[in-house]
């Protein structure tokens, strides 16, 4: 029998003895972060880091493990939120990277390497027949809901509610809310930060995730107006949520036959399998989204797709429909570290990886249920999420009543027991970790949630 969570208030920073061990053992990151507070605004420049009591300083990765400023060693499950499948300093990687710094860091003109990477991604996704170059998976996203504009004529965008797709003013919505985000099977368009244009929440039409009759209604409802659907086939920043496969079947159907452009965003889920979450759905989208691992370590985004859709940023008849600059678009250090990343990154190493991944999920669940703790683990491959909550979780709305202060002790509780994943409860798994890590991750597991079963009685 499970025991109800207790709604520690570790995450408020109250001086817990979980919190406590943190900072002891982490004084040099507390100066670090209070030097930085004076010139950064939070010490830091990217908000899901942050945690209380501060966040971490690391200084180095090698293979599946990471130091930080006070020598303290991490087995890491985080691979920089899924973006180093192969782990810190893969030689390959670091060879190839190597060899193009001597080359040159970037230049006026198109490289091999972006020939060659284009050619991969093309061979290895059937439903990309071309493809271009970002410097991230928000700029992938936003570039490809323009082409989607620009191809059908239409303003509108559905998203799924959860779905994390950058930070571009027309997908920053509905990512996480609470409170006015209306009824579960039609979801209220909600602002996830001050200062979008205004008119990004009256284009944008938010679909339930995993309630295909629901999600189908509002399609239909809008559909005259909708250029783009656009959907993580895994709920990332959400927690890891798999969708059905017969909820992406329906919005295969429904956007195919009302002339909607459906971009997958593959930014997370692309590790899935050797072709992306679509090879492993057996559903094929027409302009799919592309970051994080791609890039090897480096920043690198890609969007692509049918090729009648993509020709619109063709310049060679005379300048394109759809301008596409940046200077560092395509840049040859991110092509050489993606390319070298995903060389390594077989179909086999991928079967591998996944299956620690299932191993590593089920003995999560198998370590709550021991301790008598109330938890969800979703996943898919080699991803995990931890959800404090006893009721299934198959939406963003399913972890609304996770326990967010016992979710925060679990992470300060395994960082003391040597293993880091990210302050939000979800990780993966890299191929530089093997069974042992994943014995060890289970065993502190087990150790931090029999400290909080203690708690409980």
């Amino acid at each position: 029998m499970t025991k109800p969570w207790t709604g520690s208030s570790a995450s408020s920073g109250d001086g817990s003895d979980v919190e406590r061990l943190y900072r002891s053992l982490t004084p040099t990151s507390h100066e670090y972060f209070l030097e930085g507070s004076r010139y950064l605004p939070g010490a830091d420049s990217r908000s899901t880091l942050f945690h209380l009591p501060y966040p971490l300083v690391l200084s180095e990765g090698h293979g599946c493990r990471v130091s930080d400023v006070d020598g303290n060693e991490l087995l890491d499950f985080t691979g920089n939120h899924t973006s180093l499948v192969l782990g810190y300093g893969h030689p390959r990687v670091r060879e190839a990277v190597r060899d193009q710094l001597d080359r040159g860091t970037c230049f006026p003109g198109a490289t091999a390497l972006g020939v060659r990477m284009a050619k991969l991604l093309c061979d290895r996704i059937p439903s990309v027949e071309r493809v271009r170059f970002t410097n991230s998976g928000t700029e992938a996203v936003m570039y490809a809901v323009r082409a989607a504009r620009a191809f059908t004529g239409r303003p509108g965008v559905a998203k799924v509610e959860g779905g994390y797709h950058g930070s571009w003013d027309d997908v920053m919505v509905s990512t996480r809310p609470a409170g006015q985000a209306g009824d579960r099977v039609r979801p209220a368009a909600v602002p996830a930060s001050p200062g979008l244009t205004p008119g990004a929440l009256g284009t944008t039409v938010v679909l339930p995730f995993n309630e295909a009759e629901a999600a189908a209604r509002l399609i239909e409802q809008y559909g005259e107006q909708l250029a783009a659907v656009v959907v993580e086939p895994v709920l990332g920043s959400a927690g890891m949520i798999p969708a059905d496969r017969d909820y992406l079947v329906m919005l295969r159907e429904l956007t195919a036959r009302l002339g909607i452009v459906l971009v997958f965003d593959e930014v997370v889920s692309f590790r899935i399998a050797h072709g992306g979450a679509q090879e492993h759905f057996a559903v094929s989208p027409d302009l799919t989204c592309l970051g994080k691992l791609i890039g090897g370590g480096f920043p690198l985004g890609a969007f692509g797709g049918r090729g009648d859709i993509m020709a619109l940023f063709d310049p060679s008849g005379g300048g394109p429909r759809m301008p596409h600059p940046g200077s560092y678009n395509a840049n040859p250090v991110s092509l050489a570290g993606g390319l070298a990343t995903l060389e390594v990154l077989t179909g086999e190493a991928i079967g591998g990886l996944n299956a620690r991944g299932a191993r590593l999920r089920n003995r999560m669940r198998a370590a709550f249920a021991e301790a008598g703790l109330p938890a969800q683990v979703t996943g898919l491959g080699s991803l995990f999420a931890i959800h404090p909550v006893a009721h299934p979780v198959r939406a963003y709305r399913d972890t609304i009543g996770a326990d967010a202060g016992c979710r925060h002790r679990i992470f300060l509780g395994l960082f003391t027991e040597g293993v880091l994943i990210d302050p939000r409860g979800v990780g993966c798994v890299s191929t530089a970790a093997g069974e042992a890590e994943v014995d060890r991750f289970t065993g502190a597991l087990r150790t931090v949630l029999e400290g909080l079963a203690h708690r409980t009685r």
